[in-house]
């Protein structure tokens, strides 16, 4: 079956093969290609990384650029200024540029993979899939820090989440069957031997797991133990730049004597309410909220840098969920909704409706934002804690 890696290889084909370091257009050189939150193409100019992702074109999807068949989106590290946005509509119209006389022949390409896998037993429509990778530490932020999954797609399947979209387009390009968000993953069955391999040579910089694309710890890894695999990699490799590991879930204390073993790791739980009646409604296959407290707690107990994620805020009173993290947490970062994505019906729910908006999200966020604060908490923004990075 075309994999993730095969994937790659045809983003590199509609750009004209460009290995990383080539030349898209003078000053314009291509970083990397992924395929792991949604297929993307990065490049870098004058110092600046410009990532463009790549979709089918389809009705009413948003995009900077469209060729006949894709729609091409741009992304930064950074905040995004009005230089910023012309920059990436320009890199935009590069690849556009490249790929329309190759968009065609790629397309043919995939639908020709797709048919072979399915002609050789390779079910397209599997919801549980063992693949192998190649390279697995994916560089954020030109580098300052690295994301990682053993993991692609969530069981836990929170309908809210924003990465369910991304991860369909790379599902959809490969060929394979539509399914709902939380019914599929594809389990990296030698990620522990890859990332043991790549601690090896790569330049070292914090390591996240990246909760975003797949819990760490769903239900899956009960069985699979990749997780835990993966972590005693880090371990064995006494890696001092840094480890952070975010969950939904209370199977992180199962490795607490492992992540106790790890120099400078920092365990999160993510808390959006302190109401477990609103956690079944929106998050019902993720711990509850008692559990996760006691997870957290439990972290704190091994002597673990211990934070907390609220993101999104869903509705519950403010004043105790401050009371938890400010016992639990010893940091929070506080973000909202990115929209609601899957999670119309959830929203449309006339007791929670107002959850789902924009002001709302924000209000609740900055009166979360200001009782901890009275509560002496240590806030942070960004993708990293302060201390990690």
């Amino acid at each position: 079956m075309a994999g993730a890696r095969d994937l790659e290889v045809h983003l590199r084909a509609l750009v004209g093969g460009l290995a990383p370091g080539d030349e898209l257009a003078p000053g314009l050189r291509l970083a990397e290609v992924t395929t792991e939150c949604g297929p993307r193409l990065t490049f870098e100019t004058a110092g600046t990384r410009v990532h463009v992702e790549v979709a089918r074109l389809t009705e009413g999807r948003r995009s900077a650029v469209q060729t006949r068949r894709l729609a091409l989106s741009y992304r930064f590290d950074e905040a995004v200024s009005a230089d910023r946005r012309a920059l990436g509509v320009a890199v935009c119209r590069a690849v556009a540029g490249a790929a329309a006389s190759r968009e065609e022949a790629v397309l043919a390409a995939l639908a020709r993979d797709a048919e072979m896998a399915e002609a050789t037993g390779d079910e397209p429509g599997a919801r549980v899939r063992e693949v192998t990778v190649e390279r697995l530490l994916e560089r954020a932020e030109g580098g300052r820090y690295y994301t990682v999954t053993p993991y692609v797609g969530c069981l836990i399947g929170c309908k809210f989440c924003y990465a369910q979209s991304h991860v369909a387009e790379t599902r959809a390009l490969l060929g394979l069957a539509p399914a709902p968000w939380g019914s599929y993953v594809d389990v990296r069955i030698n990620a522990p031997e890859v990332l043991a391999a790549e601690l090896s040579t790569l330049p070292p910089a914090p390591i996240k797991f990246c909760a975003v694309v797949s819990d760490p710890y769903h239900a899956i890894e009960r069985r699979q133990q990749l997780t835990r695999r993966m972590l005693l990699a880090l371990r064995d490799a006494q890696v001092r730049a840094g480890v952070l590991v975010l969950t939904r879930s209370a199977l992180i204390e199962r490795d607490l004597d492992v992540l106790a073993a790890i120099a400078n790791v920092w365990t999160g739980i993510s808390i959006p309410t302190v109401d477990d009646a609103v956690r079944r409604h929106f998050e019902p296959r993720a711990a509850s909220i008692p559990a996760r407290l006691a997870a957290l707690a439990a972290c704190k107990a091994a002597g673990l840098r211990t934070f907390a994620m609220v993101q999104p805020l869903l509705p519950g009173p403010i004043a105790p969920l401050a009371d938890a993290l400010a016992e639990h947490a010893g940091s929070v970062r506080v973000d909202v909704l990115h929209g609601v994505e899957g999670a119309t019906h959830e929203f449309a729910d006339v007791r929670w409706a107002a959850a789902g908006s924009d002001a709302w999200q924000q209000e609740q966020a900055a009166a979360l934002t200001a009782a901890l604060v009275e509560r002496g908490v240590s806030l942070w923004t960004g993708e990293l804690p302060p201390g990690l990075g």
